[in-house]
């Protein structure tokens, strides 16, 4: 495995770096350093501006977009991307559901969707998760029945994250209840957000927030050409979707932003001269440089472009450090972590945002397959136990 950098790709680093500070405009990173909710108009803008120069979408395949680069420049690419606070491409539509189309759809379902999914002409959002299908997807039941060039799809998905901004939805569901093996059933379909018998429901979430919701469908046809790959291959689909997704989950370059906010803001109000704290904050760094170090060998190690099953271990260890960077900022706000929706209070912005972003980074150990999943994944897969 391979360290230090070559002089082309600290070069390929440095053209990146200048790149993100000066085309991604200043208040936009900033609003995303806070840690704030992010909005539709910043996350457009950014991935916008992105694919006009080539840089949404590095991971796909080339003729579509993608990048002929290295497995160290991809990363570099995100590392940076992440260290300047810039929105990351729409995940739905860069990581999960366009990959999967590039694989394994139609060549006339490739010429519909990938377009317009690169340039985030088409908002995609995710439907996977029910309220009995989530760590256990498997056990998902909205159904798809076949009916002449149409699927009937009945059925409810929920923490489907964004859908208040989408414009189209990527769902599993069940289009053999027969099948002796739940996962041989599934099939993956591309659903228009505006077809009729369509409800999208927010959920608030416990930091106040609105950005998952609940989507009822209820006799919605949706054309057969919108099937993804094969009918009931879906959970070979998912399997890649999800595969790409843990990797892209791990997060070091913003797990090291805000571990930097928190030694910066500990030093500006003495925390840092605690030994306890110092010792907490030293060994949250150490962790994440050993996560990089893994992060580095599994990058190395996938030139063949195919999901690792260590995603899993990145997956696993990276949100557990997003999590612990966000306690870190908790306490050293203190007191005026404490949300007050008054005006003029003495408690800055930056401790007032530590408290919200603690409570909704709980979710990082779920999404993408609960850290449950992974160990199991891990043990089976990776150790053979």
């Amino acid at each position: 495995m391979q360290l230090a950098l070559t002089p082309e790709e600290a070069a390929f680093r440095d053209e990146l770096r200048t790149f993100y500070r000066t085309e991604i405009p200043e208040d936009i990173r900033a609003r995303h350093a806070k840690g704030g909710e992010l909005l539709k108009d910043d996350i457009v803008t950014t991935h916008k501006i992105l694919h006009k120069h080539g840089l949404a979408v590095p991971n796909w395949p080339v003729e579509w977009g993608g990048k002929d680069w290295t497995p160290t420049q991809h990363q570099i690419w995100l590392d940076e991307m992440q260290l300047a606070c810039v929105p990351e491409p729409l995940t739905f539509n860069a990581k999960m559901i366009g990959p999967v189309i590039a694989e394994f759809a139609s060549q006339e379902m490739k010429e519909r969707f990938l377009p317009a999914t690169a340039a985030l002409d088409i908002f995609w959002c995710q439907g996977f998760s029910e309220p009995e299908a989530g760590s256990d997807l498997a056990s998902l039941r909205t159904t798809a029945v076949r009916d002449g060039d149409t699927y009937v799809v009945n059925g409810q998905k929920t923490w489907t994250t964004l859908g208040q901004y989408a414009d189209w939805i990527f769902c599993l569901v069940r289009t053999d209840p027969q099948a002796p093996k739940r996962q041989a059933g599934i099939s993956m379909l591309l659903i228009d957000l505006d077809t009729p018998g369509i409800t999208m429901r927010p959920i608030k979430l416990v930091d106040g927030s609105v950005e998952v919701n609940e989507v009822f469908f209820e006799d919605v046809r949706v054309p057969a050409d919108q099937l993804v790959g094969e009918e009931n291959q879906g959970w070979t689909y998912a399997k890649f979707l999800l595969g790409n997704e843990r990797t892209g989950i791990t997060g070091v370059a913003r797990t090291k932003v805000r571990l930097a906010q928190a030694k910066e803001r500990a030093a500006a109000n003495g925390l840092l001269n605690d030994p306890l704290f110092a010792a907490r904050l030293a060994e949250a760094e150490n962790d994440v440089l050993a996560l990089e170090l893994t992060q580095m060998r599994v990058t190395s190690d996938s030139s063949d472009g195919k999901p690792n099953p260590a995603s899993s271990v990145l997956k696993l260890r990276g949100t557990q450090l997003q999590q612990l960077a966000t306690e870190l900022l908790v306490e050293v706000a203190g007191a005026d972590a404490l949300p007050c929706e008054a005006e003029g209070i003495a408690s800055p912005e930056w401790a007032q945002l530590t408290a919200p972003q603690y409570l909704n980074y709980r979710k990082t150990s779920i999404y993408g397959g609960s850290n449950e999943v992974q160990r199991t994944i891990i043990s089976s897969t990776i150790l053979g136990l």
